[in-house]
């Protein structure tokens, strides 16, 4: 089995060897590493480019994150496919391994595990730990859904069901995997560990505003996939990060 991973970037100097490393020391043998950067004005491609043949890259404008990832996904050639950002890592090495085991062992169409965020100025520092729990496809009324950097879809799943809508700013990940677990039930298997590790601050948890907006993005999200929610289920997903929070 060929795992592929993407990585989307933008002027990511300080960070991404730190992602690339991660990635390029796991143990598992067949991965794919493709980085999508956005034409960096920093140090950035130089970066990507010292790493010659083990990772395959561009750099060119994009319109948006997800707009970035359709364009890993249409260089992808694995089974597999993952998604890393350019500031954050694997936790170890043998994440890949225990990822291409439960695909076998299991026969699912989507793997995920634990997410753990740590404090942006010390990767030492945990400061929210995401336990994402078995899978139960009606958690998803409950305002569940699974990490999207731990989780790894078929690549299958994307030539059935579609990419991702670029159009949306920071919930495109969201709607992506409702589209696929949800409303096409693709089958779903968890690990009960942490398979990503994230700097405190993305795109949809940076502040309230983003936060809002996020909101907005996931109720069109159920629109455009004909689906309907119950009244609490855009509520509980934001306080449901809450119980995340320990220090």
């Amino acid at each position: 089995m060929k795992i592929t991973i993407i990585t989307v970037s933008f002027n990511s100097e300080a960070t991404i060897r730190q992602t690339i490393d991660s990635v390029l020391s796991q143990d598992y043998p067949n991965v794919e590493y493709i980085v999508v950067d956005g034409a960096s004005k920093d140090g950035t491609v130089d970066i990507l480019k010292s790493y010659g043949d083990r990772i395959k890259y561009i750099s060119e404008k994009d319109k948006g994150i997800y707009d970035a990832l359709n364009k890993g996904l249409k260089l992808a050639t694995g089974d597999v496919v993952g998604t890393i950002g350019s500031d954050d890592f694997l936790p170890n090495s043998s994440v890949l391994d225990h990822v291409a085991e439960a695909f076998i062992q299991t026969g699912k169409d989507v793997i995920y595990g634990d997410l753990q965020y740590i404090n942006p100025d010390n990767d030492k520092k945990i400061v929210r730990y995401w336990s994402s729990g078995e899978y139960k496809v009606e958690n998803w009324l409950k305002g569940w859904m699974p990490p999207h950097l731990s989780c790894y879809i078929k690549r299958e799943a994307f030539v059935k069901y579609g990419n991702y809508i670029t159009d949306f700013t920071c919930s495109g990940d969201y709607e992506l995997m409702l589209r696929m677990m949800y409303k096409h039930r693709l089958s779903a298997g968890y690990i009960p560990e942490v398979l990503m590790t994230m700097r405190n601050g993305g795109t949809s948890t940076a502040s309230w505003k983003h936060r809002y907006r996020a909101n907005m993005e996931d109720r069109r999200a159920w629109k455009l996939n004909q689906l309907k929610p119950k009244w609490y289920t855009l509520w509980m997903k934001p306080l449901s990060k809450i119980s995340q929070l320990f220090t």
